[in-house]
């Protein structure tokens, strides 16, 4: 059975807070969804602002490959007459084939909020819809508040969707607008309305999440009658937000069998998700459900063994289906199948039998207590193994550093600057480097960088792009321990080293070293590789 995907991101996702998007944002998320296979893309409200109006304008010159590109309004003013009111001609003037039109289901906002009558909703919602399909508009209706005025006045309700069905509304979208309402009510009114309604038009749903089931009331919906969903990507909306499609969209195809996507593209879901997070600049979720990267980590020793014979012990679906991958995470929870799952994806060699395997998950355990974090470090924890493998050799000695820092005030804003003083030893060689940086860890990777560059060149190519702190017992305050996360890059892969002490210098030098490290053994291997070739 086909389902038709409504995606509603650039305008009712947009409201969410923290959410601001250029004319550029919404043209690149529309681009995305439209590659993906989404059939309905809202794109916003034209007149209520100039964005939105450029927007349109936009793609109307630069067309979408398959989505049709919907306009959002609402009906008429009260008391007025379609044919005049501005918000309508601005609909019109986006040029979209298709209009979804909401309106007032519940009478308590009829009164309440529109300061009308209930008779003269009805005609808000006829005349507006009538005056839209003369124009050669096709129409969505969406019928705002449905389920709370069902409930509180089904004969109205009731009333205000056949007014709709007489206009000419080819969908009749149901919208659970305060999100208030639980499945097991979704079902049993999605159910009435085929009764209610003899030679009713296709329906869809629109949910919220204010009660943490807005996802759970659309595929009620769906099971009920319902082949329209409307939500959001990564369920981004007013309040807590919309039905999130990356996990609607997974549940009813993979596992209810209805025809979401096409096949080829539901690999596309993680993808969309996170380009379309980093495009409205929030950190994606971890631990969303199909396309978050927990969402097939595997962290405890008995379910990395598990997993490693059988995935579907502990996985419900096959994370490339959703263009996710497993992740193996290594930690003081972690048993010998993690340490070898590494080892393998590490291209090192290790016997499960040897001491060394032993050693190495031994060893890890006590890191992790001191307050290390081999999980968002592999490449320290990478270092440790060849440590125990006897495969690292020390790059030099350091004989000591020293970081100094000076405040000073320049005209209207302090400027903080750092000399960083570095001794160490390579082979025979003994250096002494200094440089400076807008703060003591710039300063530090500065000068350990010019003194080993002479040795190794291809340390000018590396460059930090991320560095984090953690304090791990805030309580102790000044003497807590820190640790450092550090990500440094070659300009064509990225790596993440860590640093632990109670000093966050020590601890910042600990993760620098290690990146710079584990950079020339990048280069080292590709080496190796090219020469075995």
């Amino acid at each position: 059975m086909k389902i038709w995907l409504y995606d509603t991101t650039l305008r009712d996702g947009s409201q969410a807070q923290g959410i601001t998007l250029s004319l550029e944002d919404k043209i690149k998320i529309a681009r995305q969804l439209d590659a993906m296979g989404i059939p309905f893309i809202e794109g916003g409200w034209p007149g209520a602002n100039p964005k939105d109006v450029q927007f349109f304008w936009k793609l109307k010159e630069e067309p979408l490959q398959q989505a049709e590109i919907v306009a959002f309004c609402s009906t008429r003013r009260p008391h007025q007459v379609a044919a005049e009111d501005k918000m309508l001609q601005g609909i019109l003037a986006a040029g979209t084939r298709w209009v979804t039109i909401f309106g007032k289901s519940w009478d308590l906002h009829v009164t309440e909020s529109l300061k009308t009558s209930k008779d003269e909703n009805l005609s808000m919602i006829q005349d507006s819809i009538e005056y839209l399909r003369l124009q050669g508009r096709r129409i969505i209706y969406d019928a705002e508040h449905w389920f709370d005025g069902y409930k509180h006045n089904r004969d109205y309700a009731l009333t205000t969707l056949k007014t709709a069905i007489a206009a000419g509304a080819e969908w009749l979208v149901l919208c659970d607008t305060n999100g208030g309402t639980l499945p097991h009510e979704i079902s049993q009114i999605v159910s009435e309305i085929s009764t209610a309604i003899p030679h009713c038009p296709p329906l869809g749903i629109h949910t919220h999440n204010d009660s943490g089931t807005a996802v759970a009331n659309a595929i009620a919906a769906v099971r009920a009658g319902a082949t329209m969903v409307q939500g959001t990507i990564n369920g981004y909306g007013e309040r807590c937000g919309n039905a999130d499609l990356c996990t609607l969209i997974p549940n009813l195809q993979l596992k209810l069998g209805y025809e979401c996507l096409p096949p080829e593209k539901m690999a596309q879901i993680t993808k969309t998700s996170r380009i379309i997070s980093e495009t409205v600049n929030l950190a994606p979720s971890e631990r969303a459900p199909f396309v978050g990267r927990s969402a097939f980590a595997h962290k405890a020793g008995i379910h990395v063994s598990a997993v490693a014979k059988n995935p579907i012990t502990y996985e419900h679906i096959v994370p490339e289906a959703v263009g996710n991958q497993r992740h193996i995470i290594i930690s003081d929870q972690s048993g010998m199948s993690n340490v070898l799952h590494y080892a393998k994806k590490f291209g090192i060699k290790l016997d499960k039998n040897s001491p060394q395997c032993r050693q190495i998950l031994e060893q890890l355990k006590i890191l992790e207590n001191q307050g290390y974090q081999f999980e968002a470090a592999e490449a320290s924890f990478e270092l440790l193994m060849r440590s125990y493998l006897e495969e690292r050799s020390p790059m030099f000695e350091l004989h000591g550093f020293q970081v100094h820092c000076n405040i000073s005030s320049e005209e209207s804003y302090s400027q903080t600057k750092a000399l960083a003083t570095i001794k160490a030893k390579v082979g025979k060689h003994y250096l002494l480097e200094v440089a400076e940086g807008n703060g003591p860890v710039s300063a530090l990777d500065r000068a350990l960088r010019k003194a080993l560059v002479k040795f190794y060149p291809k340390i000018a190519q590396f460059h930090l792009t991320d560095y984090k702190v953690r304090i791990l017992d805030g309580k102790l305050g000044t003497d807590a321990t820190t640790r450092v996360l550090v990500e440094s890059s070659n300009g064509k892969q990225s790596w993440t080293t860590v640093g632990v002490s109670g000093n966050i210098l020590d601890a910042s030098y600990q993760a620098v070293v290690e990146g710079i490290e584990y950079g020339l053994l990048l280069e080292s291997l590709a080496k190796t590789k090219v020469t075995q070739y």
